[in-house]
């Protein structure tokens, strides 16, 4: 089991060592920054960061075309806060403004800066689909889905707002489960993986 995390900017090292935690010795964690290992790997996590950068770096990188190509393929793909961003299909005025070329993966229009900017961070207990407790949500100036196709299955909601979602093999948090000691969010994304056992 290989799990690759986009490393060519933002919040990189809480991701791979949240995802060693999660994995628990049953697979490795690889961190991608350029094209070649993005089909080496089972899934991939997109991590946060300043979308607008990320995006830039991807597709210069040759690393958006490859996760876009996999993903069509069925690898379970996760982006978080940036990450959810740069899978969704329409973004609003912010994304149109700085000319961001989205994945176009998720059937999701995306508020960039939905709850505001970095001083407006914080926690909340989330009701997930599928978990028996809430969990705590640590937002970072984070994103939302205003709006969600058919095919896309809400996993949480806050203030009437999307802020985790799935779509088949692509998974969606405007939240960081990364930077908090609960692994449920990380090993719901391990049972999207073929061949993953807890």
């Amino acid at each position: 089991m290989r799990i690759g995390v986009i490393a060519i900017q933002g919040n990189v090292e809480e991701h791979v060592e949240a995802m060693k935690r999660a994995l628990g010795g049953k697979g490795e964690v690889v961190t991608i920054k350029h094209s070649g290992i993005v089909p080496t790997c089972d899934a991939i996590v997109i991590p946060g960061g300043e979308s607008t950068t990320l995006c830039r770096l991807a597709w210069r990188e040759g690393i958006a075309q490859e996760i876009i190509e996999k993903a069509r393929q069925g690898m379970p793909i996760w982006g978080t806060c940036a990450g959810l961003i740069l899978l969704a299909s329409r973004g609003d005025e912010e994304v149109t403004k700085t000319k961001q070329q989205l994945f176009g993966l998720m059937d999701i229009t995306v508020n960039r800066n939905a709850f505001g900017r970095q001083i407006d961070s914080f926690e909340a207990p989330l009701a997930i689909a599928g978990f028996d407790e809430p969990f705590n949500a640590v937002f970072i100036r984070a994103p939302a889905i205003v709006s969600a196709g058919q095919n896309v299955k809400v996993l949480a909601k806050y203030d009437d707002f999307i802020v985790a979602a799935r779509q088949q093999n692509l998974l969606v948090s405007a939240f960081h489960p990364e930077l908090t000691d609960d692994l449920r969010f990380h090993w719901y994304f391990l049972e999207m993986v073929p061949g993953w056992k807890n």
